[in-house]
Parts: C-alpha cells; sequence; structure tokens
C-alpha cells in the first residue's frame, strides 16, 4: 500500500432523495449523449418528410436531416459534484446539463433532491438544488430530445401527419 491509498477519501453513493451538506466542488465535467427512441425519430422523419417532399414540388428547400443524425440525439454536460454531510462523509452526484457559475461556492451549505439513473452504476442525478447559504434555488437545464428534433422539423411532422390525414381521409370518404 502506498500514501495515496492510506489517505484516499471514501466517497459514498446515496440512496435519498433528499441530500443536505456542505458544497465541496465541482469535478471535470464531460458530455453524454442522449439516443432519440427509434419508433419517435422515425415517426417524426416520416411525416416531416410528407411536408418535405410537397415543399419539393414548390421548389422551396426545406432543411433536411437524416435519420441517423435524428436517432443520435443531443449531447449534454455531465458534472460530477460532491458534497460532505455532517458526519464528514463525502457524496458525489452527477449534475447534467449546467448552472452559472457563481451559484454555488465552496462550504456553501445545500439541501440536493436526487433522483436515481437508469444505469444502476451511475451515481444519483442532481434534480435541483438548493443553496441555503443564499437561499437560491437552482435547476440545472438540460437539453430534450424534442429540443434536438427542432421546431422545424416537428411543425413539418405536423404539417405531414395533417397531410396524411387528408389523404386517407379523402381516399375511405
Amino acid at each position: 500500500m502506498d500514501d495515496t491509498e492510506l489517505h484516499r477519501e471514501r466517497i459514498l453513493r446515496h440512496v435519498s432523495p433528499i441530500i443536505t451538506g456542505r458544497f465541496v466542488g465541482f469535478q471535470t465535467s464531460y458530455t453524454r449523449e442522449v439516443r432519440v427512441g427509434g419508433p419517435v425519430a422515425i415517426a417524426v422523419f416520416l411525416t416531416a418528410g410528407i411536408a418535405q417532399l410537397l415543399a419539393s414540388l414548390f421548389r422551396m428547400k426545406p432543411p433536411h436531416r437524416s435519420l441517423k443524425e435524428l436517432r443520435k440525439g443531443p449531447e449534454f454536460l455531465v458534472t460530477p459534484v460532491r458534497l460532505r454531510d455532517d458526519l464528514g462523509q463525502t457524496y458525489e452526484i452527477e449534475m447534467h446539463g449546467q448552472l452559472p457559475q457563481s451559484a454555488l461556492h465552496r462550504g456553501d451549505l445545500v439541501q440536493v433532491r436526487t433522483q436515481p439513473q437508469s444505469d444502476p452504476q451511475l451515481p444519483v442525478r442532481l434534480v435541483q438544488v438548493v443553496n441555503l447559504t443564499t437561499m437560491q434555488p437552482l435547476t440545472p437545464r438540460i437539453p430534450t430530445q424534442w429540443s434536438h428534433l427542432g421546431p422545424v422539423m416537428l411543425l413539418q411532422a405536423a404539417v405531414g401527419v395533417f397531410i396524411a390525414g387528408a389523404v386517407i381521409a379523402f381516399w375511405l370518404g
């Protein structure tokens, strides 16, 4: 055993949905990709394709994204956050998205609401934090699959659904 193993701080995983402790600091951030579900991506892609086909008949050039690009999904920032409780135990939780850098300072008393992640190997995810030192509630913002698809693609999909419905109603009626 070397000296680093003797003095290594033990990091615990917390199972309670509420953790109260002192903010120790942010660890090194990295990005993680969110996959968009196959049925959602295919439905949006096909219905938007109907509107894009109609627009191409009128010589308009709508923005076009491939199904592979839609399925890839958005990337979001993951930052491990460390807290220390009154007993001196250190806990690590994951924060998805971003908070203002000035929102938390080392030593601030915080209360965080957490949620377990789908992968049990990962630490719990920070949902909301209240800085009890400043009484400021904070919620990190992350991109969603709907923001990744974008308003133009969703509008095209809505037009495509309307056109497909009109064609089916005309054909059946």
